[in-house]
């Protein structure tokens, strides 16, 4: 790597339906350099992510959509190379909001000092990152797992659903996970203790599936999907059940939205709930969630699930990867 030159990747057009890599562009620009207040990162990891697809669109949804050829915003993990702060010095870890890029400026006070004797450093991106948080209150604040109860995960082999239903296993419950392929569902079995797996691209009638898999209805759903999946789930769903509504990746590049099931009528006779939630409204228990998290992982009853691409150059494939599902948990780009 050059280190007097700082690779850049832009968003240089808005994507219409599933995203290119010609949407994206390469370039090269002078390192830069802190004011005061600020510290110089060198980034090992990236952190790509389905949720940044909504950002690429020409209108404001939860923030505010990414400008045109500016560089890509991304959450990263990386190398303090000089600190105009005394709150950072020279060699720490972070973790924050920087940029697809080899080298990033921001100020000292927006970012998180990471000790990477606690765990694997990348694992701030995953784990114990944004996805790990959003695993953990959208399961135990808007699921609220009792044991025994069936928890249903879709998208259950990536970087929020592994840990969603590794969680509910830790609570007593029996979890069934929904992926697009064999080995993930293998893996969602073999190597995370789910209780039954379901590949969606397998079967010829996904409800019958789900109806031999969930023989005593579902109590929670954790939906990352929405579509024709969340339709089935969502069908057989027990009195007061409870969708943690997470995600919409099923929906993220259409052009239009077709009607699917019009739950209502359900949700009324079952007592259930459908609730949404920001993984912001949680910010001031992150600590609380990391501490417990991490507790975790050290312990060995929760294990990192991390699918990683190798060069910043790659971070467009990386992120189409996503709505290919390539990725078996956290996906991420090693820079550096």
């Amino acid at each position: 790597m050059n280190d007097t030159v700082n690779r850049q990747i832009l968003l240089v057009k808005r994507p219409s339906g599933m995203p290119y890599e010609s949407d994206f562009r390469l370039i090269q620009s002078p390192l830069p350099s802190p004011d005061e207040g600020e510290v110089l990162i060198q980034t090992r990891y990236l952190s790509v992510d389905s949720s940044m697809r909504i950002r690429m669109n020409d209108r404001n949804t939860v923030a505010p959509p990414y400008a045109l050829d500016a560089v890509v915003p991304g959450g990263a993990v990386g190398t303090v190379l000089s600190s105009r702060s005394p709150l950072l010095d020279t060699g720490d870890y972070v973790a924050g909001m920087f940029a697809w890029e080899d080298y990033s400026v921001a100020s000292a006070k927006n970012i998180r000092k990471i000790n990477p004797d606690l765990a694997p450093v990348s694992t701030a991106l995953g784990v114990l990152g944004i996805p790990g948080l959003t695993a953990y209150f959208g399961l135990l604040e808007i699921g609220r797992p009792q044991p025994g109860e069936t928890v249903v995960i879709s998208a259950a082999a990536g970087a929020v659903g592994t840990v969603a239903g590794q969680i509910a296993k830790l609570k007593g419950c029996r979890v069934v996970g929904i992926a697009g392929s064999h080995r993930k569902v293998r893996y969602m079995l073999d190597e995370l203790g789910f209780d039954a797996g379901i590949n969606y691209k397998n079967p010829a009638d996904i409800r019958a599936s789900l109806a031999r898999a969930c023989r005593d209805g579902v109590d929670i759903y954790f939906d990352s999907v929405g579509g024709e999946i969340s339709d089935a789930v969502v069908a057989l769903i027990n009195d007061y059940a409870r969708t943690v509504l997470c995600g919409q990746i099923a929906l993220d590049n259409t052009r239009e939205i077709h009607l699917g099931l019009r739950c209502q009528a359900l949700l009324h006779r079952r007592a259930a709930l459908i609730q949404g939630f920001r993984i912001a409204q949680y910010a001031d228990r992150f600590d609380e969630a990391r501490g417990q998290l991490a507790e975790w992982l050290t312990a060995g009853k929760l294990k990192a699930s991390e699918h990683i691409v190798e060069g910043l150059e790659n971070t467009p494939k990386a992120f189409l990867g996503l709505f290919r599902g390539e990725n078996v948990g956290k996906q991420l780009v090693r820079v550096c």
